[in-house]
This record gives C-alpha cells, sequence and structure tokens, in this order.
C-alpha cells in the first residue's frame, strides 16, 4: 500500500479536502502534511515547465477566510523554504489576485497557489495553483499529486538555506488595478462613481475589499454594503452567488435602500453576479447574457462559449439581440475556458468563456475566470448609463427568461466520486450509443 495517497483530494484542476473536524462523518484529509507535500510537488512541478531550479523559483501564496487557511499556509510554506524557493506571502486575497502575482511587474511570481474551497462548508479547504499561463488543468494536478506522493521526486530538489518569508501588499496591488480600469473605461475624473449608490454583498469571503479599495475611492456610496468582513464561518449566507438565500439578500438590500447597482461575489472573488437598479437579479443565463453584452459592441460576431445548460432564449439574445455566436459546451469552468482557448487557436473568434455559476473569463483578461474584473466591466457601463439616467436592468430589456428553470444535481456517495461518476458517463455514451 503506497505511504501516501492524496487522489482523492483532486476535484478537477483544484485540490479540495476536509481541513477541520467538526461534522460529524467527515475525517481531516486535507492535512498539514497533506498540504506541504502538495506545495513541494507544485515546485517540484514548476522546476520542470521553467527550467528553473527551485532555489531559483518564486512562489506567491495567498488564501481566502477560512478558519483553517492560516495553518495551511504556514505549512505550504514551511514546505518550500527548505529548497530556496521564495515565497512571498499575499495574506487575505482573492483567486484572481493570486494569478495576477505572476503578471504584475512589481511581483513576476514563477507560481502562485490560493488556499480556498470555494463556496464549499467552513471546515473544508482546498489549493488551486497558478503559473504565468494561468490556472493549472486536471491533468497538471494528477502530476503534481504524483510527485507530492513521491519522496524520491521531492527529495532530488536539494536543501538550501532559507530565504526569508516576504509580505506583500497583493490585494492593494490588484485593487490599484482594477480602479485605474473604472477610470478609463468611464472616462471621467479621479471620482468616476461620483453620485452611484452601489451595494457589495461579500458574503464574509475576501472580496469585501471590492467594496472599500476599489468602489469607495472612486466615488461610490457603498453605505448600503453588507458582509464585507472576513469571517471563516460564513454566518450570514453561503458566500456564493448561486445559492438562494444570498441572491435574496442582496436583491432585498438592493430593494430596501434604492441602490443603483449590486454585486455579489463567492469566497474567493473568481465568480460574481450582479443586481440591477430595480432589485432583479442578474444571474445564471443573465449573467451570462450580462458578459456577453459588455463585449458586444467591440468584437461583433464573436463566439461566446458557455456550460451545457443555457437557455434556448439566452442563444437567441446572444445571436439574434447581440450579433454573437453561441457555443454550448460541457459543465466545468476550466472546460469553457479552454474550449474557447481552443477556437482561438484554430482561428475562430472567442472573447468570453462563461459558466451559468458566474465563472466569467474574458480573453482580453488572460482567459482568467475573475468575479471582480466582470464586475468591474459590469461597474463602468453601469456608470456610463448612469450618466445618461439609465439603468443597468436597459442592457438585458430583450433577455427573454424561460418558464421555469431548476438544476438538479445528482449526489455520488461513492468514495472514490471521480471514477465513479467517469463510469456513470461512460455507461450514458455507451446506452447512446447503442439506441
Amino acid at each position: 500500500m503506497a505511504r501516501y495517497d492524496y487522489t482523492k483530494l483532486q476535484n478537477g484542476s483544484d485540490i479540495r479536502g476536509v481541513a477541520l473536524e467538526g461534522v460529524e462523518g467527515e475525517a481531516v484529509n486535507l492535512t498539514a502534511e497533506a498540504a506541504s507535500r502538495l506545495g513541494r510537488g507544485f515546485l517540484f512541478w514548476l522546476t520542470n515547465m521553467t527550467g528553473k531550479g527551485a532555489h531559483e523559483l518564486t512562489v506567491a501564496i495567498g488564501r481566502d477566510p477560512r478558519l483553517s487557511g492560516d495553518d495551511i499556509a504556514k505549512a505550504i510554506t514551511e514546505g518550500l523554504l527548505p529548497h530556496g524557493c521564495k515565497v512571498l506571502d499575499a495574506g487575505l486575497a482573492s483567486t484572481p489576485a493570486m494569478f495576477m502575482s505572476t503578471i504584475f511587474d512589481t511581483y513576476k511570481c514563477d507560481g502562485a497557489i490560493m488556499i480556498t474551497a470555494s463556496h464549499l462548508p467552513w471546515n473544508r479547504n482546498g489549493m488551486k495553483f497558478f503559473d504565468a499561463y494561468g490556472g493549472l488543468n486536471k491533468g497538471d494536478i494528477v502530476d503534481i499529486i504524483t510527485f507530492a506522493e513521491s519522496d524520491s521526486m521531492l527529495n532530488s530538489m536539494r536543501p538550501i538555506p532559507p530565504k526569508e518569508v516576504t509580505d506583500i501588499p497583493l490585494i492593494d496591488t490588484y485593487a490599484a488595478h482594477l480602479r485605474r480600469l473604472i477610470i478609463d473605461g468611464v472616462g471621467a475624473s479621479e471620482k468616476p462613481l461620483a453620485g452611484m449608490k452601489i451595494t457589495v454583498d461579500a458574503g464574509n469571503g475576501a472580496g469585501g475589499f471590492y467594496a472599500t479599495k476599489v468602489l469607495e475611492p472612486l466615488g461610490a456610496d457603498i453605505s448600503s454594503s453588507q458582509f464585507l468582513e472576513p469571517n471563516g464561518n460564513f454566518p450570514n449566507h453561503a458566500p456564493n452567488p448561486e445559492d438562494k438565500r444570498a441572491m435574496a439578500a442582496i436583491c432585498d438590500r438592493v430593494k430596501e435602500c434604492g441602490t443603483d447597482l449590486g454585486l455579489i461575489f463567492d469566497t474567493d472573488v473568481d465568480r460574481s453576479s450582479a443586481v440591477d437598479e430595480r432589485g432583479q437579479e442578474i444571474n445564471r443565463n443573465s449573467i451570462v447574457a450580462m458578459a456577453a453584452a459588455l463585449i458586444a459592441d467591440a468584437y461583433p460576431g464573436t463566439t461566446v462559449v458557455t456550460d451545457s445548460i443555457t437557455s434556448n432564449e439566452l442563444t437567441t439574445f446572444l445571436e439574434e439581440g447581440l450579433g454573437l455566436k453561441h457555443l454550448r459546451f460541457k459543465r466545468g469552468y476550466k472546460n469553457v475556458i479552454n474550449k474557447s482557448i481552443e477556437l482561438n487557436d484554430a482561428g475562430i473568434d472567442s472573447q468570453l468563456a462563461i459558466e451559468t455559476s458566474g465563472h466569467a473569463a474574458y480573453k482580453e483578461n488572460y482567459f482568467l475566470d475573475d468575479g471582480a474584473y466582470l464586475a468591474t466591466k459590469i461597474v463602468i457601463k453601469a456608470a456610463q448609463l448612469f450618466k445618461e439616467g439609465r439603468g443597468i436592468s436597459t442592457l438585458l430589456a430583450d433577455l427573454k427568461l424561460p418558464a421555469e428553470s431548476e438544476e438538479v444535481r445528482f449526489p455520488i456517495l461513492a468514495e472514490d466520486f471521480g471514477a465513479y461518476g467517469d463510469a456513470i458517463i461512460a455507461d450514458l455514451e455507451n446506452l447512446a450509443q447503442s439506441g
């Protein structure tokens, strides 16, 4: 039997596991040792991808506010330092900001690790990995796990006197980047949002910075915002735009306070949705329509890649209303992103890949699924319409929604859920071919 087995921690292109005790029937499997070895596995992966020695690499580490985040960050850091890797501690951060640590000239990291389990319950946690080309794919995670389980591979990175950990103000750098996008996009003064009331609901995740560090310095009234304080217990509602209670909370808040726009983020800010000035949610099919409408004029005829569960009404809006092309593809945000990249490589312009869950990736933004970037594009358009005396709802006036819409998810209770799910898909394919 293998000494280490981390395969059950893989969730597509992420690592996810139980990090804290407290939920009946859930044993901790994302331990400090596992986090440390997986971090070292990523370091080994980076040496292979970059051709650099471990001592020549710089890796940034950030986290969302989960209760286990600090301990996991410490374990990863202690795993990297003995190999001479330079570690930048970003502290509380967002997943997109962690990728941008490989882009910003201030940092130019070789890789980045975000400690998050997105919208999962408080006792879960995980890891997302980036290099300068974007988020890693499923096959890369398989390789990292293989390296993490191998003493010989990890020990091939020679021990070197460790460098000191450097704290970095990454979220401040990232917020400044977003502020500049808004100033340039609105084409106004340093206070382009003056007079606007914008409600932000961060669900006590990592997204509160968007209200205080992006919108407020640009003149927006954010006094109606709620749940901005990071709290790993997530006491108010699930930090998840797909959660009905979460969406109801921000819709009610926008109506109560009469604000011009509402924005809601998931825990690590790689997803977002919105609420218009009437208090109506812009979510699921509507957020896809919104994301596409924001680029329709700049990229006429571009192909929008979505997951498979979008509505026929959305297709009509995209193709007949906006003059774009709509390609439905399989579920999974990495799947739609990779498909969009594949189209571009084949000479077919595709500027947007987006899931109905709110993962939106624009070609102009490194195909990074970034909830704050989508929110920024929405804010720019809302500010332009505000000057004209109109609300963001006018952008979607021609979008029709299905009479009923319900997503049904079947839980897989098998221990090896990945293999079990693959077997079901294979059986369905065989059934379809035999019919």
